[in-house]
């Protein structure tokens, strides 16, 4: 989690919202990692998740990513859930909930819909505060960016 925190610094540094991902092997590899891009890249879909999930998808050659864990900063929405349970990753560790648009429990809980054709093991909350703390910094100089600029 903390080379996805390390990731998600990496995004606020570019002006994106800070969230970064990694998809990791059993091994402790990592084979694929991701940042989000959506404004830079012009891209609805490219959160931080799908942008690791390519990656390792890219490196393996294949878009079926059994065995792997994705590791993000930040709960899941429902188009990554949806990616990362298409993809059959083993598991999904996530940082900070997101109680706007998380599909991990927040909001939704996507992966507990006994319906669907694959199920992941999910747990959430790990490095939850650093995790969170730099989404609110990240929001919070954003405010107070366009509340100066107003005044301007």
């Amino acid at each position: 989690m903390a080379q996805a925190l390390a990731l998600a610094q990496e995004a606020a540094l570019l002006g994106e919202v800070p969230v970064g991902a990694l998809v990791v092997g059993a091994d402790g590899a990592v084979l694929g990692r991701g940042f989000n891009r959506t404004i830079i890249d012009h891209d609805p879909t490219a959160h931080a998740e799908v942008v690791a999930l390519r990656a390792a998808a890219a490196q393996l050659r294949n878009y079926r990513l059994p065995g792997l864990t994705l590791y993000v900063t930040l709960e899941p929405c429902v188009m990554c859930i949806g990616a990362m349970l298409h993809a059959r990753l083993a598991r999904i560790v996530y940082g900070a909930h997101d109680p706007k648009t998380g599909a991990c429990g927040s909001v939704l809980d996507v992966g507990a819909v006994a319906q669907l054709n694959h199920h992941t093991s999910i747990t959430g909350g790990v490095l939850a505060e650093p995790c969170g703390e730099l989404l609110r910094d990240f929001f919070r100089q954003r405010r107070q960016k366009v509340s100066r600029e107003s005044r301007a």
